[in-house]
């Protein structure tokens, strides 16, 4: 009869194991969605494209929040944002508000440093896939 109380611990101990490797897998899992958000917002900030770009996936997705696919690629992205870092140059997105769950980053920004407009807030989802931004979704 004793074996079954050291089977209990034992198996007890196995899952304990296992669910905390998984709680460290998604740890990393939210870790490098967080830097690779942080990487794009940085680079943003001091209107690099090229160092913008890297933490896009070569396909990456834009939408304007829930489901309307503004376009698609790094081909489309480049130009559009190169063409907005030289027009502002003063332009700067402070994070206010961060969350991550999982490959899940969810930024509140207020972004200033357009003449002629009053700063102004906007949300942006990231999603995360093979360790690259797949997808975005802007809620303005």
């Amino acid at each position: 009869m004793k074996i079954i109380p050291s089977l209990v611990f034992l198996l007890s101990l196995t899952l304990s194991y296992l669910a905390k490797a998984q709680d460290n897998k998604q740890d990393a899992s939210a870790t490098k969605a967080a830097l690779l958000a942080q990487q794009q917002l940085d680079a943003y900030n001091n209107g690099d494209i090229d160092a913008f770009l890297v933490p896009y996936a070569e396909t990456v997705e834009v939408y304007t929040f829930p489901n309307e696919l503004s376009y698609k690629g790094k081909e489309k992205m480049r130009p559009r944002y190169a063409k907005f870092f030289e027009q502002y140059p003063d332009l700067h997105c402070e994070l206010v508000n961060r969350i991550v769950q999982g490959n899940t980053v969810i930024d509140h920004e207020r972004i200033q440093g357009i003449p002629g407009r009053s700063p102004f807030e906007a949300i942006a989802i990231y999603k995360i896939e093979d360790n690259k931004i797949a997808k975005v979704y802007f809620v303005r």
